[in-house]
């Protein structure tokens, strides 16, 4: 729920408050604004006139429902700002720019496997700068940079083919602030993709679910009350380690019959070459059932999320493979949507996810996570390096 608030340095979060309103909610009158978000008129009418002169919304007539003139209705400028996303693979670089509405524009595509650091930064850093040629620097508010995970766990982390394995000691952050020149936003791949979900696809229906994410490798996040849950050290919902095949085969991990080794385009492509496509699926489909049964016993989602880099029909393939799953705490008579649904994003969530973190600087009430701050004068509403204190 979106509510607003009278306390004193309040600003910037009704700021986020009436913004995220006319983004969810647009066309909309600033009356109706007002009493969705548990704000006075007056303050609406402020914050909406600060957003219009920046640009982030426009104002159009209203509709007629009765006798007089009907009020304004506020919607979001797709083309008020615009935000970088990139996505680091082991099979090389993807990047992208969205506007406001979420649309992806400019692609760009680096194909080279397990790429340096030292490379990977000077490339990003000239993708960029081809992206937002012609934007004004004050309408780009942000670049985020995807990576696989899991973060910061020696035995795992940048270690196997699903990993950037030359990466280990990089400072991420660092190296992505000193490669461009606007605020920067560092997250997991699953995690990002996620986020993005929110914001343009299925978040409109859904508020908790849990986003897997088939890509080189296997992850996931869980989207609780609408944000993306982080655990303790930024890597919940990484499902792909979990050793759900007794007596599987070896993983780069140390352990034995992990899920990524089974499900995951890794995995498709090795085993797929051996056995061919039908017979992997009918390989995998039993611990695909299991998965799918695992991750709703332990997050009672709504429903699981199928998105990531897979091509949307393959996707459609492990989609059909549960259309009988065992039993679970998500077999209920009471549902609204199935127990598994295909994410309304294609191959391009990553980028659109990882752009989407620089967007939540102006949609998202939450403030962000310590380590995604980029400093003074991140702000995009803020055109001086001064907190702004005004109630």
């Amino acid at each position: 729920m979106l509510r607003g608030t009278n306390q004193e340095l309040g600003r910037p979060h009704n700021r986020r408050i009436v913004l995220e309103a006319i983004r969810q909610r647009g066309p909309i009158s600033r009356a109706e604004i007002a009493r969705g978000v548990g704000l006075t008129v007056q303050t609406v009418s402020t914050i909406s006139s600060e957003l219009l002169e920046r640009g982030f919304i426009s104002l159009s007539p209203g509709k007629p429902k009765g006798r007089g003139f009907p009020a304004p209705s506020l919607e979001v400028n797709p083309g008020g700002a615009c935000a970088c996303g990139i996505y680091v693979t082991p099979r090389g670089i993807e990047a992208g720019l969205i506007d406001l509405s979420g649309e992806l524009f400019g692609r760009r595509t680096l194909r080279e496997t397990q790429i340096s650091a030292d490379r990977a930064f000077e490339c990003i850093s000239e993708m960029v700068a081809d992206l937002v040629q012609g934007w004004p620097e004050d309408r780009v508010i942000g670049v985020g940079l995807a990576i696989p995970g899991p973060f910061d766990i020696e035995s795992m982390s940048f270690v196997g083919p699903t990993t950037m394995q030359t990466w280990r000691g990089v400072d991420v952050h660092e190296r992505l602030k000193a490669a461009v020149p606007f605020p920067v936003f560092v997250e997991l791949d699953s995690a990002a993709a996620a986020h993005g979900e929110r914001l343009y696809g299925i978040g409109d229906r859904l508020t908790n679910f849990y986003y897997l994410f088939l890509g080189v490798g296997l992850g996931g996040s869980i989207i609780y009350d609408g944000r993306v849950m982080r655990g303790a050290w930024g890597n919940a919902g990484e499902i792909g380690h979990i050793p759900l095949v007794p007596g599987g085969e070896p993983c780069s991990c140390g352990n034995n019959g992990c899920l990524e080794r089974y499900i995951s385009l890794e995995a498709y492509d090795r085993r797929v070459a051996e056995i061919g496509e039908e017979a992997w699926l009918e390989e995998i489909a039993p611990i695909f059932r299991a998965a799918i049964v695992t991750i709703e016993n332990m997050f009672d989602p709504e429903a699981v999320v199928l998105g990531g880099l897979a091509p949307v029909e393959l996707r459609r393939k492990l989609l059909g493979l549960t259309d009988e799953l065992p039993n679970s705490l998500a077999a209920r008579e009471d549902r609204k949507v199935a127990r598994v649904v295909l994410s309304d994003g294609g191959s391009e969530a990553v980028i659109r996810g990882a752009a989407s973190l620089a967007v939540s600087r102006l949609f998202s009430p939450q403030p962000l996570m310590a380590d995604e701050r980029p400093g003074k004068n991140s702000d995009p509403f803020d055109r001086s390096s001064e907190e702004e204190n005004v109630a």
